[in-house]
């Protein structure tokens, strides 16, 4: 798959899989293109060549709105929340794909069905909330919490899609060590309580090797690494890439980058 934006090559020539029920870490550089495959497959962006295959069938004949209906979901490196609106409202918008009522049989909210489809909905997402141990701030303004706990109802509202595979774009950016110590271990327990596919971008290269079952290494839009992380980690390339030494490939993607730009 490949996306281009004018000149400027984001992905070229990617290829890869990730498999069901693992932990899949996609790594590199600032500007490798990492976001970009993660807006590829939750919709944002579309390829300008390539495909990308979901459970058998074409992903790309699917609108963005179709993404969450079809098993997907994802968190954002620059979070997305809805500020003046309580924790449990933010969680609750990740259920909204799933709720068949609508303006008109809403109306009659007390003798129609919408009453006992939002209640079923926020008993959902109390669960949800008991499991990232947000109790305390479920009626609370999103916009009011610190960064930490706003990454955990950022989490909250992707998981309360009920995805099958979940993007996670820097889950730990920005957070002290505790904060990061308990994200990964909510990470680690998404596979086992809600049995969850995991693509992961992250920057802690701790994190990466000790949670990810395979790691990608994209640089200047290309797979220049892939394997377990510590196929991965003993890699020259990916050494260089992140050493700033002289490489011959990465020289020759760094070259061929700016002559597009050109």
């Amino acid at each position: 798959m490949s996306v281009r934006f004018g000149g400027v090559k984001a992905l070229s020539n990617v290829s890869f899989d990730v498999r069901k029920g693992e932990l899949f870490s996609l790594i590199g550089p600032n500007g490798a293109g990492k976001t970009s495959m993660l807006n590829c497959i939750s919709g944002r962006y579309r390829p300008t060549s390539g495909a990308i295959s979901w459970q058998g069938g074409d992903l790309l004949k699917h609108s963005i709105n179709d993404r969450a209906s079809l098993g997907i979901g994802r968190t954002f490196q620059n979070l997305a929340l809805f500020g003046h609106m309580s924790v449990l409202d933010n969680i609750l918008v990740g259920r909204h794909h799933r709720m068949k009522n609508n303006f008109v049989t809403g109306m009659a909210y007390w003798i129609g069905g919408a009453r006992r489809e939002e209640l079923k909905e926020r008993r959902f997402v109390e669960t949800i909330i008991d499991f990232l141990e947000i109790q305390h701030v479920r009626n609370e303004p999103a916009g009011i919490l610190s960064y930490g706990l706003r990454k955990r109802v950022e989490l909250a509202r992707a998981i309360a899609i009920e995805p099958e595979l979940i993007l996670l774009d820097e889950p730990m950016a920005g957070m002290n060590l505790e904060e990061k110590e308990d994200m990964a271990r909510f990470i680690i327990a998404l596979r086992e309580e809600f049995d969850m596919t995991i693509m992961m971008i992250e920057h802690d290269m701790g994190v990466v090797m000790d949670l990810s079952d395979r790691v990608a290494v994209l640089d200047f839009g290309r797979i220049i690494a892939a394997g377990s992380p510590e196929e991965v980690l003993a890699d020259e390339h990916v050494k260089k890439a992140y050493l700033g030494e002289d490489d011959e490939l990465l020289d020759a993607l760094a070259a061929e980058e700016a002559e597009a730009v050109a």
